[in-house]
């Protein structure tokens, strides 16, 4: 399932390519017609993301709810002049698609498609937990949440309605950077650990928005931000501490990566230096 960088990463390109235009909107795979009829030809004010849903915001208080879940697929890219009058041809069971002269979103295979109501829009964001990558959002919440539950601070970081938007690559490594024992329960975790792995992600996924890859190493991160001051556009290599890396030294203390199925996803943590509680 894709983490919460990819929805805002997502968002703004459909803002970029739509927004402040009346596209055409069509459900080809026939499964969303009376919804796309709807706003089809109306003005596409915004798209924007909380966590792992997205919405796209049309005018007469319409907005299209896309959760892609884990197979969804949804990509933003240019036509092709030679297609620019008729749009390119369907490939696939498209679900929903929104074109225009310039540019075609085909979405395949979400686990939510829905045109809501702001009241519905409005109840869906206040389900979710906070978003680091949203303005103005109250970590405490999440905290309040963490610090009276007795599941481990593994699990709840990957609890949707706790903490919106963070997946497992992040999950992994963002309690590897600050030596957080995973298994430990989220009443044991002390406000300041808290503190300190919200700030991280703040600081990490609009790199990740940016860019497009999850960066978790600080020599990877130095290296893109050098690599954007100079104007250009880095390849990032995607490695990790711990993601994926069970059976090899821990990159800070060289002790064994382990791995453990927790949440339904495999957790990678060292049991050398993640002591922290």
């Amino acid at each position: 399932m894709p983490e919460g960088h990819t929805l805002h990463r997502l968002a703004r390109s459909i803002d970029t390519a739509f927004a402040g235009t009346t596209p055409l909107v069509a459900s080809p795979q026939g499964r969303f017609v009376e919804g796309a009829a709807l706003l089809d030809g109306t003005v596409l004010e915004r798209a924007w993301a909380h966590g792992k849903l997205l919405f796209v915001d049309f005018e007469q208080d319409r907005s299209l709810y896309v959760h892609l879940g884990l197979i969804g697929k949804w990509f933003v890219q240019p036509v092709a002049p030679e297609d620019a009058e008729l749009g390119p041809a369907v490939a696939g069971e498209v679900r929903l698609r929104i074109a225009d002269e310039r540019h075609v979103a085909d979405l395949r295979g979400p686990m939510a498609c829905q045109l809501v109501d702001p009241l519905e829009v409005a109840r869906l964001v206040a389900r979710q937990g906070p978003d680091p990558l949203q303005q103005g959002q109250d970590s405490d919440a999440a905290y309040r949440k963490i610090s009276a539950s007795g599941r481990t601070i593994a699990e709840l970081l990957m609890d949707q309605t706790v903490l919106a938007g963070v997946g497992n690559i992040y999950r992994c490594e963002v309690l590897w950077r600050h030596r957080v024992q995973p298994l430990k329960p989220g009443r044991s975790i002390k406000r300041v650990t808290w503190q300190l792995i919200w700030d991280d992600l703040v600081a990490l996924m609009p790199w990740g928005v940016r860019t497009g890859a999850i960066i978790t190493l600080d020599d990877v991160l130095e290296d893109t931000v050098a690599a954007f001051a100079r104007g250009e556009t880095p390849e990032v290599p995607r490695e990790f501490a711990v993601y994926q890396r069970t059976g090899m030294p821990c990159l800070r203390c060289g002790s064994t990566v382990r791995t453990k199925v927790v949440a339904g996803r495999n957790l990678f943590w060292c049991g050398g230096c993640q002591r922290r509680t």
